[in-house]
C-alpha cells in the first residue's frame, strides 16, 4: 500500500466535475485523480474547513455511530478500479480485529477527513493509474502547511461549481 494525502479537491474545468487528488506522501509524488460527485465534494470541503452544521451530515453521523460503538477507523484504502469505477475500503477495528467495509472512495475520504484516519492506495492501482502533476507556482499559495488546498479555496471552488451546474449536466 502507498500512503497518500488529500492534496486537493478541485473542479475539472473540462468536465465541470469535482476531482479528488490523492498524492503519495513519499516517493515520486504520483497523484491518483478520482472524479466524485458535487455533494461528496462539498461534504469533504465542509470537513476540511471544520464547518459545523445544525444537524449532523451523513459522514458526521457515521463518525458519531462508530464512536458510540467504540469502533476505531484504522485506515482508508482505495483498492481497485473496475470498469471506470474506483472502489475503497474503510478498515475498522473492533474488539482487536480489523474489519474492512466496502465504500465509495468519496465517502471513505469524507469519513477519513472527519476521523483523522490515514489514506492509502493499493500499490498496483497507483502503479497503473497514478500520474505526476506539475505544481504551478500560484498553487503553492492555495495550500495549507499539510499540503492540502486551503478550506476557503475549496469552498470557493465548489460555490463556483454549484453556480455553473445545470440539471442537464446530469443527463446520460
Amino acid at each position: 500500500m502507498v500512503e497518500v494525502r488529500l492534496r486537493a479537491v478541485r473542479v475539472d474545468l473540462q468536465s465541470n466535475t469535482p476531482v479528488l487528488l490523492l498524492q503519495e506522501s513519499e516517493g515520486l509524488g504520483r497523484t491518483l485523480p478520482i472524479f466524485i460527485g458535487a455533494p461528496e465534494a462539498t461534504a469533504i470541503a465542509f470537513a476540511l474547513q471544520g464547518m459545523d452544521t445544525p444537524r449532523p451530515m451523513t459522514h458526521d453521523l457515521i463518525r458519531d455511530l462508530l464512536d458510540a460503538l467504540g469502533t476505531d477507523v484504522v485506515r482508508v484504502v482505495v483498492t481497485e478500479l473496475k470498469e471506470a469505477t474506483y472502489f475503497a475500503e474503510i478498515v475498522l477495528r473492533e474488539d482487536g480485529r480489523e474489519v474492512p467495509v466496502s465504500a465509495r472512495p468519496s465517502d471513505a475520504v469524507a469519513v477519513a477527513v472527519r476521523t483523522g484516519t490515514p489514506l492509502f492506495v493499493a500499490d498496483d492501482l497507483m502503479d497503473a493509474e497514478g500520474i505526476l502533476l506539475a505544481v504551478e507556482e500560484e498553487e503553492d499559495d492555495e495550500v495549507d502547511e499539510d499540503g492540502t488546498a486551503s478550506p476557503e479555496e475549496l469552498v470557493g471552488e465548489f460555490r463556483d461549481f454549484l453556480d455553473r451546474i445545470r440539471p442537464e449536466d446530469f443527463s446520460p
